[in-house]
């Protein structure tokens, strides 16, 4: 199990900590000191369209026009933290956000 994420975010520590406890065996993956390649970006846009973009971020509000009109693969890669998180990749599935079905998914 992947989770992307950063490691100042608050969700991704929630998430790793609650993970880690229920006995899951994760790689913490930090967007930011380790940032990703275009196929990556690429699989999670593609799993997830515009959604993998959090637009209540004060990194997206802080966007000029240009990049506010471009792809999320181009608003992911000009800025990571923009990057709605945490991203968690489980075999083949994925998931995005941490939530109460999230949670119940991956820990029990």
């Amino acid at each position: 199990m992947i989770l992307y994420g950063i490691s100042t975010c608050d969700t991704c520590k929630k998430a790793l900590k609650a993970l880690t406890n229920a006995g899951r065996e994760v790689t913490f993956r930090d967007i930011r000191a380790n940032p990703l390649g275009e196929a990556e970006i690429a699989t999670i846009v593609g799993e997830f369209g515009s959604r993998a973009v959090n637009t209540q971020s004060t990194t997206y509000r802080a966007f000029g026009d240009f990049l506010r009109a471009s792809e999320p693969e181009a608003q992911i890669a000009a800025q990571p933290a923009v990057m709605k998180r945490p991203v968690i990749q489980d075999g083949d599935r994925w998931y995005l956000g941490w939530d109460a079905a999230t949670e119940a998914a991956l820990t029990t």
